[in-house]
């Protein structure tokens, strides 16, 4: 049985500056490169076959970081911008609470957390899932199946893509999912690619 670990990256610059990040490539703070190494302290004891990340610095990073940790053997590391954030358009670099002032508390919620409303120019999770599902079925899933340990370094959306189809959980469920920086969730996959186990190490 293989193990699936997924990690939200560690804290960036612009959750520091509570500002909507998507698409922008800023780095972590020293909160988030702690938070990636505390990750890898508790995942030591983990042999990866294999680790994917997205394109962007901050979940990069934090998958260097916690590989750091990871002392077993060199790790294959795959990057694709199938696993980035998902493209928060016109509110990217804008302040999450000026918005809502802007817009209404509910209105960012819903942008911020529903399945299928996108945020202006932007994508809904529906679109996030449109390319991340299909890279994760086809490349990731296959090596847990098959007894590989599998790290995926990424981000809230992206993940919590992967999260909804994993557990089965409807658009209701989902909009009430939050994936915390730096904290490892951990699957037991089974030949069928279902749950057998799941842990949350934070």
């Amino acid at each position: 049985m293989g193990k699936l670990v997924l990690v939200r990256h560690g804290q960036s610059q612009w959750n520091l500056e509570n500002r909507f990040t998507g698409w922008e490539d800023v780095p972590l703070t020293d909160q988030g490169r702690d938070e990636a190494q505390r990750a890898g302290v508790s995942l030591a004891g983990i042999k990866f076959d294999q680790a994917f990340t997205s394109k962007l610095q901050r979940a990069a990073k934090t998958l260097e970081i916690i590989l750091a940790e990871n002392t077993h053997s060199e790790v294959p590391t795959t990057c694709d911008e199938a696993l980035n954030e998902r493209h928060y358009g016109q509110l990217q670099g804008l302040n999450k609470a000026d918005t809502a002032k802007k817009y209404g508390d509910e209105q960012v919620h819903i942008w911020r957390r529903s399945y299928d409303v996108a945020p202006p120019g932007g994508e809904s999770l529906a679109d996030t899932a449109a390319r991340t599902l299909p890279y994760f079925e086809s490349t990731i899933a296959p090596l847990a199946k098959r007894g590989e340990n599998v790290l995926v370094a990424a981000h809230g959306n992206s993940l919590r893509s992967i999260v909804m189809d994993l557990e089965e959980l409807s658009r209701e469920e989902v909009m009430a999912l939050n994936i915390p920086t730096g904290v490892p969730i951990v699957y037991d996959i089974d030949p069928d690619g279902k749950i057998a186990a799941k842990a949350i190490f934070g």
